[in-house]
């Protein structure tokens, strides 16, 4: 299972950045298709932080409009969004002290661990700081998306 980053979230959504077209292929291609994909729930706490920020984007992306974007992804018959269970715990120790993850890094490591306790075997991504965590494979699919 493949899951997506916040980073490529929001590009997807921004029709202002510079990867726009390659996120939303990729996002298309997942929602569209007949894989079972994810998004980890604090990528799209994440995601409605950052699209709506009026000092990261002028004009910010609408609450409204972040939400409802929100609910087309929920509307894909094969996402699964996957967070925090009662072993979070457990699952999150090793990836911390495996990836020696301190500051921003502990909510990287925190959407592996939740990955990784999900099944999820590779994480779409622009951020090179996931390569830093064993157990999951992070790709950059912008690199390679038409």
């Amino acid at each position: 299972m493949i899951a997506v980053d916040t980073n490529i979230l929001v590009y997807a959504v921004r029709e202002d950045s510079p990867w726009h077209q390659a996120a939303l292929s990729c996002i298309r291609r997942l929602a569209e298709g007949q894989a079972t994909w994810a998004i980890a729930w604090p990528s799209i706490h994440e995601f409605l932080a950052v699209v709506t920020h009026p000092r990261i984007y002028r004009p910010p992306t609408s609450l409204q409009d972040a939400i409802l974007q929100v609910d087309y992804w929920k509307e894909s018959p094969t996402l699964r969004m996957i967070g925090e269970d009662q072993a979070h715990w457990e699952h999150l120790k090793p990836v911390l002290v495996a990836g020696k993850a301190t500051g921003p890094l502990v909510h990287d490591a925190r959407v592996v661990a939740i990955c990784r306790a999900s099944g999820v075997r590779e994480i779409w991504t622009a951020d090179r700081d996931y390569s830093r965590f064993p157990g999951i494979l992070a790709r950059n699919p912008l690199v390679t998306a038409s």
